[in-house]
């Protein structure tokens, strides 16, 4: 089936980001970028299922990819091949699909500088990924490698990041933020920082603010 055209095409207006997200302006596309942290102490932590802050890496690198689970595997129950997506040493857009051999390491084919995104693209009758997949470097035990760089929550069937390096060529617009907080104690809050690291600088804050749970009452 053909795709309908824009109906601003004949005259009549519609939202830029729909039509950048129906891929009918060049040059442009829309992205998505969620994250999530299960548990946040009295510390900076970055929003990602692996917890803690986040370390990047500080040259495009053959990456391990495991399973904290041996059922995760080419012919398992659980995810059978992942998709990385990330950037090269050139920071161009790159992305590769492994096949999964539980808590032995495979390698990647190419050197990733960046990963911002890791996907279960197929499993076996569990549905998804029975362990915590992994994407890192050093010595892996039992699946899990020495040093993380994304990770996939168990059953989460993709990896739940929020962070994101722009490739090259691109610039980025952030559009909106939506951030939840939820505590055990009602006098907890947390304080959130959105930050960018312009090319060859570092990392500074662009916008704050203090979340509270809502009231539930």
């Amino acid at each position: 089936m053909a795709e309908k055209s824009s109906i601003t095409r004949v005259g009549t207006s519609e939202p830029f980001e729909l039509q950048v997200s129906r891929g009918q302006i060049s040059f442009h596309y829309s992205l998505h970028k969620f994250g999530f942290n299960p548990d946040i102490d009295d510390a900076l932590e970055t929003v990602w299922a692996q917890g803690g802050l986040y370390s990047y890496l500080s040259a495009a690198t053959v990456l391990k990819v495991s399973s904290s689970s041996t059922a995760d595997t080419s012919a398992g129950t659980g995810a059978r091949t992942v998709q990385l997506y990330g950037l090269d040493a050139d920071y161009n857009e790159i992305n590769e699909t492994v096949t999964l051999n539980g808590q032995t390491a495979v390698n990647t084919t190419n050197s990733f500088l960046r990963i911002n995104r890791m996907i279960v693209r197929t499993a076996g009758t569990g549905g998804t990924n029975a362990g915590v997949i992994y994407a890192g470097t050093g010595t892996v035990t039992t699946g899990v490698p020495a040093n993380k760089y994304a990770t996939i929550a168990i059953g989460d069937g993709q990896s739940l990041m929020g962070l994101w390096t722009v490739p090259a060529g691109f610039t980025l617009y952030i559009y909106q933020t939506d951030v939840t907080v939820a505590t055990t104690q009602n006098n907890k809050y947390a304080t959130i920082s959105l930050v960018a690291r312009p090319f060859g600088e570092v990392f500074q804050v662009k916008d704050r603010f203090v979340k509270a749970e809502p009231d539930r009452n």
